[in-house]
């Protein structure tokens, strides 16, 4: 009994309609009890609602509920969670008071609980004709450990890379190339988008947000369908969703230490402020020196919040949220790895241990003069962001059917995106000193430490590296409004988006030489050239005269849609068809050179056109099967477009790029048995990829190379529970890809897409009696190339977590939970990229190969009190 009334406190957060039990002018009541089929006791903060309203209550300590209704007919929703969604159809008389009790089923999956990504009706999982992946919160929380690529990568058909570390996690989706981050996937929050438009820049969304405690569910939709709502999506979106307080008060704090010096603390806290009022606020201080040993730190603060107010007897619901954000995080990069024959692992430095990084705190300080004046390196900031958003959301429920949803969103950040790169840009390697000397034309040289003066030993080895600094503050305005109506079995919903994104693109890039050791040393080293001269080559390891300002650009883009949609739902089958028109407007302003006032202006725009249709039959209570296709486009980055050689502000065509998809699957689900599973197809037209690469001077350019593709594969994911505590789960993703065009490139034809594997997937088992609670999964990824021109294979590797906890009464709706968790628990060195810098000059041969392993094992420690 005491775990039900800690379950009653913990899902008041996850009620939308709570805090809201009486209507003025209601004339009858609906009463009774909410208990367990299998054992017969009471449901404590299960949820009664009137379906397509936000009208509803919860059953109290006794599992008892009272609803005061007006006279009229009625379909009741009876929910809770773990439990099967029960709908009755009721019709209550002025006066009366109806009793009916509720007897709800186990529902282990979850797959009765209503989505609320990319539809606009009260539908589950398993009704929906659409590959969807759920996480609810208490998975999020223990799967969260170094960035949004350990959530991400349990959802079928992801590859989600973590190498880099907290930010700009590289997400592959089935059958959609890409340089990864999220260019097909957007990321939103309550469902509007972290930032509109991708490309305006190369910063990825995870950059401008966090996790924390105030997550209430986390819902990934794949396939075409996904573009019609909000800002719209081509392979699918990721959306979180934020705990809102109900009337019953709940607290959170969790304490975290991991070994490499991580030490942070989140807190939640939700509850009343009123009668109809709400508050939920949430956030983290984080202290890092990270799951590698660089001499710089992860370090920096999220808040967040929400006050929801109930209007007009439950019919309304107005949420204002927010959040602020001060972080900085240190992004890693590949760098040398010692080459056995096509076997990548990581090398032994001069000092005989091993090399995990050639980021250095040693290299954190250098400045230099630029047109614009004096420049002082930021690389110590490493990825920094400061600022946040303010968001509306509103929606209403009218009585004669219509639903008015309105959601607003202004977001403003600073941010910086500083980087070590993986090598000079010529040698990219480590290098003997005779070497060093000789391919820069110089005939003598002395190597010393900066730091000690002392000389380098002739067996040494050199390692000359560069820092690139991005300057790139965003401001973002989205919008999205909507207003359906129910007509029968019709479901018809008319809506607009619109956004308006502006970001800056400020870079700085210089050299400087190290010795080649985990977190190297600045070697200075005092040179004579072919012509008898003596030269300060580096001056505390700086490579002299090599900084300098690359770019000052300015890009802005602005998106107007419009979308219909009509969701179809009869008794054994739905549909779901749409059409959605947007118009895509980018300014660019670029400096040609630096400090010269001559730029480079010009406008680009173009309209894209979307078709979906989807439909799902219900063979059985226990198997649907469904299908969708979709005609979909993505406008291309707006750094991808470039001017016409000789003629200022004329740029050169942009057209939004075509993507044609296709599913057709099943979807099984039983007492104990849940699975999904489906065939695709995906074709892109004429995509502008967009990559940096090293130029023959050791700067970067980037390079747009136009691209067409097309996937064909089987996705499949399943659960079983053996007993009510303990399951087995896993997925599984092939996919036979490859590019049908490549212009210039014409050989690469029939190619593999870069850095995605043809099979995927993940085991795993997971035992929780409520009180001891561990799970143990394992992703496995199959081989994939290095570049575009295949040049490069990486072998497939595996990463393996473990997470387990036992969780003590410490009284009344009172807990703690001692978890202990471990990444990649057999501590692979699985590779999962090459150097995007090397593009497809780089080859497997030599001695050394750039690349980036995974981050080696790492223990985290938790301590987490629900009060």
């Amino acid at each position: 009994m005491r775990f039900r009334k800690l379950l009653f406190y913990s899902l008041m957060t996850l009620f939308l309609f709570t805090g809201f039990t009486a209507f003025g002018q209601a004339d009858g009541t609906l009463s009774g009890k909410v208990i367990s089929k299998e054992t017969g006791e009471s449901l404590i903060g299960a949820q009664i609602v009137v379906s397509g309203t936000t009208m509803g209550t919860i059953t109290d300590l006794e599992g008892a509920y009272s609803l005061p209704l007006p006279p009229g007919s009625y379909e009741i929703k009876v929910s809770f969670i773990g439990y099967s969604t029960h709908l009755m159809a009721i019709e209550i008389k002025s006066g009366e008071v109806l009793t009916m009790d509720f007897s709800l089923g186990t529902d282990l999956f979850g797959l009765d609980e209503v989505v609320v990504t990319a539809t606009f009706t009260d539908r589950t999982q398993q009704e929906s004709p659409l590959s969807m992946t759920s996480l609810k919160s208490k998975q999020i929380e223990r799967l969260t450990s170094n960035s949004q690529a350990d959530i991400l990568r349990v959802v079928p058909g992801i590859q989600a890379e973590g190498g880099g570390g907290e930010v700009a996690t590289n997400v592959f989706v089935r059958g959609m190339p890409s340089g990864g981050q999220y260019q097909f996937t957007p990321l939103q929050v309550d469902g509007l988008p972290v930032l509109s438009a991708f490309g305006l820049n190369s910063s990825a969304h995870d950059v401008y947000w966090r996790n924390d405690l105030g997550i209430r569910n986390l819902e990934f939709v794949r396939g075409g369908a996904a573009i019609l709502y909000g800002a719209g999506s081509v392979a699918g979106i990721i959306n979180y969703t934020s705990i809102t307080g109900s009337a019953v008060p709940e607290n959170k704090v969790q304490l975290e230490w991991a070994n490499g010096g991580r030490a942070r603390v989140d807190f939640l806290s939700a509850g009343p402020m009123g009668k109809n009022t709400f508050y939920s606020f949430s956030g983290f201080y984080r202290y890092d020196e990270g799951p590698l040993n660089t001499g710089l730190n992860t370090v920096g603060t999220q808040i967040r919040g929400n006050i929801k107010k109930l209007l007009n007897d439950g019919k309304g619901v107005f949420t204002v949220s927010g959040q602020y954000i001060d972080d900085r995080a240190v992004f890693y990069l590949p760098y040398p790895l010692d080459n056995n024959d096509g076997t990548y692992e990581r090398p032994t430095g001069n000092d005989g241990e091993t090399v995990y990084t050639t980021l250095t705190s040693q290299a954190t300080s250098f400045s230099f003069d630029t047109p614009n004046g004096r420049y002082n390196s930021q690389i110590n900031n490493g990825v920094m962001t400061k600022g946040g958003y303010l968001m509306g959301d509103f929606k209403y429920n009218f009585d004669n059917d219509f639903v008015l949803s309105a959601k607003g969103r202004y977001a403003n950040y600073d941010h910086q995106f500083n980087l070590f790169l993986d090598g000079d840009g010529v040698h990219n390697v480590p290098e003997t000193q005779a070497g060093y000397l000789a391919d820069r034309g110089l005939v003598t040289g002395d190597f010393t430490y900066a730091s000690n003066g002392k000389e380098l030993r002739d067996s040494d080895l050199l390692f000359q590296n560069r820092i690139l600094d991005r300057e790139r503050p965003m401001q973002d305005v989205s919008g999205d409004i909507n207003l359906s109506k129910k007509a029968g079995m019709h479901n018809i919903t008319l809506g607009t988006f619109y956004s308006y994104t502006t970001a800056r693109d400020d870079n700085w890039i210089y050299s400087y030489l190290g010795d080649f050791r985990n977190a190297p040393e600045m070697v200075n080293l005092t040179a004579v050239d072919t012509n008898g001269n003596v030269v300060e080559y580096t001056t505390g390891g700086f490579v002299n005269g090599s900084g300098a300002q690359t770019s000052n650009r300015y890009h802005t883009m602005r998106k107007v849609a419009g979308y219909l949609s009509d969701q179809i739902v009869g008794e054994r089958f739905s549909v779901d068809v749409g059409v959605r028109v947007e118009s895509a407007k980018g300014f660019i302003n670029r400096e040609t050179g630096v400090a010269s006032n001559t730029f480079q202006k010009g406008e680009v725009e173009a309209v894209g056109f979307a078709i979906t249709g989807a439909g799902l039959y219900k063979v059985t209570d226990k198997l649907n099967v469904y299908a969708n296709a979709s005609r979909g486009y993505f406008f291309p980055e707006l750094r991808s477009v470039q001017f016409l050689p000789g003629q200022p502000g004329v740029t050169q065509s942009y057209e939004p790029e075509t993507i044609v998809q296709g599913e057709l699957g099943a979807k099984v689900a039983t007492r104990k048995i849940a699975a999904t599973g489906a065939v695709y197809l995906v074709t892109l037209s004429d995509r502008r990829s967009v990559d940096f690469e090293n130029n023959s001077s050791g700067g970067i350019d980037e390079i747009v190379r136009v691209q067409s593709t097309q996937t064909i594969g089987f996705e499949a994911n399943a659960s079983y529970y053996i007993t009510r505590d303990f399951n087995v789960f896993g997925n599984f993703t092939y996919q036979n890809h490859q590019f049908t065009k490549v212009e210039g490139n014409e050989d690469q034809e029939g190619n593999w897409l870069r850095r995605q594997p043809q099979l995927m997937g993940m085991l795993g088992v997971g035992y929780d009696n409520q009180k001891i609670d561990a799970s143990l999964t394992h992703n496995m990824f199959g081989k994939r190339y290095a570049n575009d021109a295949n040049t490069v294979e990486l072998d497939a590797y595996g990463i393996m977590r473990l997470d387990a906890g036992y969780t003590f009464s410490l009284g009344k709706s009172q807990s703690l939970r001692l978890g202990l968790a471990v990444f990649n628990v057999l501590d692979s060195q699985g590779i999962t990229e090459g150097s995007p810098r090397q593009g497809d000059s780089q080859i497997g041969s030599g001695e050394f190969f750039v690349g980036r392993p995974i981050l080696p094992r790492r223990f985290f420690v938790r301590a987490a009190f629900d009060f």
